[in-house]
């Protein structure tokens, strides 16, 4: 039994000294060969520090880039951690910033301002640029506490698109609130266009860096070896579907004008061109100490250059609208492809109201009117939809009018992937029942007979008009209209979501588009815009010349080319332009050609120069001549063409 206990107490002091060997060879290891405890030791606080990604970058259909990415430096302050002994008056000269900016700057409400806190960095001076940062780097380490953030803002490689591309803005509050934690103050968001539509895809995901600090703010190494930290993953880069080369160009033949231009891909439904005149240059909304201003400027401009009329302004669609009410009119049975009705120059609307057409030939079918823009034909024919169901249920006829144009994609959103996008303005009959009640003797089909031409109360978008050039340049269906070819990040590419690649067909029977779309080639090649024709390109058309009970009309165009393989579809609107075929017309042949030929005949040349020395915006536009093929001098401001006055209600 003793000899038993005294090995078990040799065990015991064995298992003792092998312990303490080990210990004291630990501790000699932490104190003389390993000083990572002695760093840890000395470090007193813990900062984490995020990594921004590189917002993804924006493409043209053919490549070529539209946003770029430039970096910016922010200087952030624990202030906690800001040595009193600092030379701040060295510190502010190299910012270039004096002491009361320097004061200003720290004085936060920590007490009551939840955004800020004395032992959590907080943006001192954002926006630094390299040039500023490069000298200050170098003394940086003279004032603890501080430490710089790298982000980047966008750059502008190209000076056209701005309401297509957008800008990025500081994050609010409301966005913070909403994120679930993605954003926080001082980050940046898309704020308007591509940018915002698609902030999910491009704005990538943050990384975060744990470093240890001592009592002086320095580094002395990273938290549990790195092992917590986290890479950023840069955003996807977008592929956008627009043609920069003809957006650029389509810039310059609504420069001077009010208006927008749209043109559409019709067998993807992918947007090549989106205009809204006047326009700005993107590179004035690039985030640096200028941009305040700027904007300010842009906001009170008369003109409203930050209105983007081309999916926000609700215009009145003239004339244009009438390849539509001809095939709801066939669809409904109103009329045939073969239908022709008498125009002795005006139309008697309810027995005292004269409505004048210009004079043309006898509109013996859908083409024929058409082509010549007949009023009287399409009052009659419109009177026929809405009295379908007979002369005193107007209100049946109507409606089933506005479902029809509803399929069109009228009267409400299309969907694009755009912020902003308008839904127009289809009336139907509760819009009349509230604006002529039945106890003041109601409406009929004569009170609203101006619908039958695109006046009164309809109301589109320019996005909506080029819609629905689309759908009558595919006989029957669309697509929605969008941006987004697909995305692209390294070597793997991801297509656009699936609803932009489903075709949609509206309910009109196929049989009735042949007869629209002959007639829309009619008004190009001679029509009320065969000045616009193209010799080898053959275009379809449909001007409109809107009333304008303010000043001068406004003139408007929707088309597609080539006819049988249409390539593009375009919608034109110029406010105060007086007939569709003036410019309207102009402008968007010369952008079809420009698009499939890729330059602009020489037979034509003198149009172009014409509508892009046109200046509309001034009270009294200054006389450009060019000279036409034939050797006449033409005025800058009344191109080649035949009157047009199939708008006009007197």
């Amino acid at each position: 039994m003793g000899e038993q206990f005294k090995e078990r107490q040799y065990t015991i002091l064995l298992v003792f000294g092998i312990a303490a060997f080990v210990l004291l060879a630990r501790a000699f290891q932490l104190q003389i060969w390993d000083d990572s405890f002695k760093v840890q030791a000395d470090a007193v606080a813990m900062s984490k520090q995020t990594i921004y990604p590189a917002r993804g970058l924006i493409y043209d259909r053919n490549g070529k880039l539209l946003i770029n990415n430039a970096p910016v430096y922010d200087l952030m302050v624990v202030y906690n951690q800001i040595r009193p002994t600092m030379d701040t008056a060295k510190f502010c000269a190299l910012l270039g910033i004096d002491i009361a900016s320097f004061k200003e700057r720290l004085d936060k409400d920590f007490k009551r301002d939840k955004r800020f806190s004395k032992i959590k960095p907080f943006v001192f001076m954002s926006k630094i640029s390299p040039e500023v940062y490069a000298t200050f780097q170098e003394s940086l380490y003279e004032f603890p506490g501080f430490f710089v953030q790298i982000r980047n803002i966008r750059s502008y490689p190209v000076r056209h698109a701005a309401h297509l591309l957008g800008y990025i803005t500081e994050v609010t509050d409301s966005d913070i609130k909403n994120s679930g934690g993605d954003y926080v103050m001082g980050d940046y968001i898309g704020a308007s266009g591509l940018e915002l539509s698609y902030e999910t895809e491009l704005k990538g995901k943050k990384g975060y860096e744990y470093v240890l600090k001592d009592n002086l703010g320095r580094d002395v190494g990273k938290f549990q070896e790195g092992k917590r930290d986290t890479l950023p993953e840069s955003g996807l880069d977008m592929l956008s579907s627009i043609d920069i080369d003809l957006q650029a160009y389509a810039e310059e033949l609504m420069q001077n004008k009010v208006g927008a231009l749209v043109a559409i891909e019709p067998k993807t439904g992918e947007i090549l061109a989106f205009v809204s005149s006047p326009t700005y240059d993107p590179n004035l909304m690039v985030i640096d100490q200028n941009r305040g201003k700027a904007y300010m400027e842009l906001q009170a401009d008369k003109m409203k250059p930050l209105f983007n009329r081309a999916i926000m302004a609700k215009y009145p669609p003239g004339s244009t609208f009438k390849a539509t009410v001809g095939l709801i009119g066939m669809q409904m049975g109103a009329i045939t492809p073969e239908t022709g009705f008498p125009c002795p120059g005006y139309y008697v609307n309810g027995g005292h109201d004269v409505r004048k057409c210009r004079g043309h030939a006898y509109p013996s079918n859908v083409s024929v009117a058409l082509q010549w823009s007949c009023n009287a034909y399409f009052f009659r024919t419109f009177k026929e939809i809405v009295d379908h169901y007979g002369y005193y249920n107007s209100g049946q006829g109507l409606d089933t009018m506005a479902m029809y144009l509803s399929s069109f994609g009228l009267g409400r959103r299309l969907g694009v992937d755009f912020p902003g996008e308008n839904t127009g303005n289809i009336p139907n009959s509760k819009t009349y029942d509230r604006m002529y009640p039945k106890d003041k003797g109601g409406w009929r089909s004569p009170t609203i007979i101006s619908l039958g031409i695109g006046q009164g109360e309809i109301e589109l978008t320019t996005l909506q008009m080029a819609n629905v050039a689309t759908i009558i340049s595919n006989r029957g269906y669309y697509y929605i209209p969008h941006f987004a070819k697909g995305f692209r990040r390294g070597e793997q590419l991801l297509e656009a979501p699936e609803k932009y690649r489903q075709r949609i067909r509206v309910p009109i029977r196929p049989y009735y588009f042949p007869s629209v779309v002959e007639g829309m080639r009619r008004v190009v090649a001679a029509g009320t815009a065969h000045s616009s024709s193209i010799v080898d390109i053959p275009i379809a058309g449909k001007t409109g010349t809107v009333q304008n009970p303010h000043g001068e009309d406004h003139s408007t165009f929707i088309g597609f080319a080539p006819v049988d393989d249409p390539k593009i579809a375009i919608a034109v609107y110029v406010e105060n332009a007086g007939g569709g075929g003036k410019y309207a017309a102009p402008i968007a042949s010369l952008a079809m050609e420009k698009y499939i030929r890729g330059e602009i005949s020489e037979q034509r040349q003198w149009k172009e120069k014409q509508v892009m020395e046109t200046n509309l915006i001034e009270p009294k536009p200054k006389k450009v001549f060019a000279t036409s093929p034939a050797g006449e001098p033409q005025p800058d401001n009344t191109p080649i063409d035949v009157p047009e006055t199939e708008d006009v209600n007197q």
